[in-house]
């Protein structure tokens, strides 16, 4: 297994468990336990095509990338994309932010 993917991506569930309610963390913590693997796997096939089909009215987009890190987390040829992904999107955001931020200041 690829250490350094594998630190990056635990360090992104950290990042994520740090943002969330508490009962979703202790969902999370739970799920990350080596243990939970037969679960895991199929939540996040599950996530994924919820995701996929977003376009119903219960489904939603938030589900696909939520998917993808569950099934990084047993599947190590996903880590390497899904960091990825996590850091560009997280940037993306962060600009974005800081630009609506900047625009609201100037008169």
């Amino acid at each position: 297994m690829n250490s350094k993917s594998d630190h990056r991506l635990q360090r992104q569930f950290d990042k994520l468990q740090r943002r969330i309610p508490p009962f979703a963390s202790s969902m999370l913590v739970w799920l990350r336990r080596p243990q939970a693997r037969l679960v895991r796997i199929p939540l996040g096939i599950l996530l994924v095509l919820g995701g996929i089909f977003s376009f119903l009215p219960v489904l939603g987009i938030w589900m696909l990338p939520l998917g993808l890190l569950l099934l990084a987390l047993d599947l190590v040829f996903l880590q390497g994309p899904v960091n990825l992904a996590i850091v560009r999107g997280t940037r993306k955001w962060s600009t974005w932010r800081r630009s609506r931020r900047d625009s609201k200041k100037k008169p």
